[in-house]
């Protein structure tokens, strides 16, 4: 199974790409984590990243796109892969149909966490508290909220119009909304 799950930041993404790749016996694939995992082994594409990163700016997608490939492209994601946090621009998405093509493979289906806005500002608030993220601000959140809406938003309606958009509902329990993916996963056909 090869797939994408997209939302907002504090849809729930990282806690249910660990349930849905397990699920599937894929390996969730995080940008976040492959920049973390290149910058702390000094590979010449993290020092790179790094340099970015640091200044708090976006990693170019030149640099992303290679970390992405270079992931995929290991053993363990052979019989498929969970991205979380890829792609975010409309360049990615074009970059990563060929990623997939190349492996004879294609994109199986594409799962849009909804949730309502305000709980998600409150989540994000609460998960700044319990984690002491004192940079996670209300206005730094809704921003974050704001460049989803412009940039990675769009996105949805490529994946809609290709037919392997899943929209599930990101409200509730965390194992509801895992039962609530599983059942729309059900019948997506795999490459």
């Amino acid at each position: 199974m090869r797939l994408i799950l997209m939302g907002p930041p504090g849809a729930g993404k990282g806690t249910q790409a660990r349930y849905v790749a397990d699920h599937f016996g894929v390996p969730a694939i995080s940008t976040g984590d492959i920049f973390r995992a290149n910058v702390s082994q000094g590979t010449p594409l993290g020092v790179e990243a790094k340099r970015y990163m640091d200044a708090g700016e976006y990693v170019p997608d030149e640099v992303t796109n290679r970390m992405v490939r270079n992931r995929i492209d290991e053993a363990d994601a052979a019989p498929g892969f969970l991205l979380d946090g890829y792609p975010r621009t409309l360049a990615q998405v074009e970059e990563l149909d060929g990623m997939i093509e190349f492996t004879g493979h294609r994109l199986d289906a594409v799962v849009v966490l909804t949730v309502d806005a305000e709980e998600l500002v409150q989540r994000l608030l609460h998960r700044a508290l319990t984690d002491g993220r004192a940079d996670d601000t209300e206005d730094v959140i809704r921003r974050r909220q704001e460049v989803y809406t412009e940039q990675t938003a769009p996105l949805i309606d490529v994946y809609r119009a290709r037919g392997i958009l899943v929209e599930v509902d990101g409200m509730g329990e965390v194992d509801e909304v895992t039962k609530r993916i599983f059942a729309a996963l059900d019948d997506v056909a795999q490459s």
